[in-house]
């Protein structure tokens, strides 16, 4: 394959690095999620994007979307925190097709509970490494990346792309 643009040493150093540590992170946040909280880090990210969304709700739908989750993926997290009490579907009235998922106030309570040791766990793992400087360059550049990715995503989807979504 003749126009392969392999990468370079630090191109190759720079991408293992990057593996090494998104690995290294998710490991993090998952085994303190579970020691202090009892729960898997994919849970607690429902948790969130439900207690940012108007009235805690929103489809399981934008859910999936939003989370990067499969759909079968999300049905059974989902289901585990219906046991909990966390979380409850419902139809909507006007569309009974679609299903909502809604934080309960047990769920909200149980996030509440759970957020200052996984926001003290990514700033020792995440921030704390990092001057203020190196905090706004990672930003910058993962920005830049996020914006290339949706991008491009939009472009093979056919969708005009968002114009903050530009490649830089």
């Amino acid at each position: 394959m003749s126009g392969t643009r392999w990468l370079d040493e630090e191109e190759q150093h720079t991408w293992r690095s990057y593996l090494r540590t998104s690995q290294l992170l998710q490991e993090a946040l998952e085994r303190q999620l579970q020691r202090d909280s009892g729960m898997p880090h994919a849970y607690y990210m429902i948790l969130v994007v439900l207690s940012e969304s108007p009235g805690r709700t929103m489809t399981m739908t934008e859910l999936s979307a939003i989370l990067q989750y499969s759909v079968s993926r999300l049905s059974h997290a989902v289901s585990r925190l219906e046991e909990k009490g966390w979380v409850r579907r419902l139809k909507r009235p006007e569309d009974r097709r679609t299903t909502v998922a809604e934080l309960t106030d047990e769920g909200f309570a149980a996030l509440v509970e759970a957020a200052p040791g996984h926001v003290e766990e990514v700033r020792r793992v995440l921030f704390d490494p990092l001057t203020p400087g190196q905090v706004r360059q990672f930003g910058e550049i993962l920005d830049t990346i996020l914006s290339a990715i949706e991008y491009q995503r939009a472009a093979e989807a056919g969708r005009p792309p968002a114009l903050d979504a530009a490649p830089q």
